[in-house]
């Protein structure tokens, strides 16, 4: 699978408050949350993004409370992808529980700027700057994590699972 876009850069610790701001946690609606994604960061990442483009940021990505409402806000935004440095452990597996892809790599979060146009091959497991015609390696997503990207998060994939078994019965 091959992910095309542009950059959006952000730095190191950006925390669930920056992505989603807690005003807006009243609501669990996902186009509500899409529409404040990244508010208190960038004021005008929402009006300026393109469905399939991508957040870098560095290290500690999501870092903070653990609410779901952050990799929702983002995967709504129609953002194809969050690459950084690292991930906080607890927006690390909220974000596969909610469909969200994210990609681990330092070499690639510290040389991509904003505006990049790059190319994700999560097959392949690589980075490509079409802008700096330059590649970075990407940590490899495990199998069972693909499985649940694939249909969409947890929810689907357990979903999906039942389905099967009842028709196996």
């Amino acid at each position: 699978m091959n992910l095309k876009g542009k950059v959006w850069k952000f730095g190191d610790d950006v925390d669930t408050d920056a992505i989603i701001p807690a005003r807006y946690l009243n609501t669990s609606d996902p186009q509500e949350l899409a529409a404040h994604c990244m508010e208190d960061a960038d004021p005008e990442f929402v009006q300026n993004v393109s469905a399939g483009d991508f957040i870098v940021a560095g290290k500690n990505f999501g870092c903070g409370s653990s609410r779901e409402h952050a990799p929702i806000s983002i995967k709504h935004a129609q953002i194809a992808a969050v690459i950084a440095g690292s991930f906080a452990r607890i927006f690390y597996r909220n974000a596969f529980n909610m469909g969200l892809v994210i990609l681990e790599s330092p070499d690639a979060a510290s040389a991509i700027e904003t505006g990049e146009e790059i190319e994700v091959d999560l097959v392949k497991g690589t980075i490509f700057s079409r802008s700096k015609k330059q590649s970075y390696q990407v940590e490899p997503i495990p199998d069972f994590m693909q499985r649940l990207l694939k249909l969409g998060g947890l929810i689907p994939y357990v979903r999906h699972k039942m389905k099967q078994e009842a028709e196996n019965v």
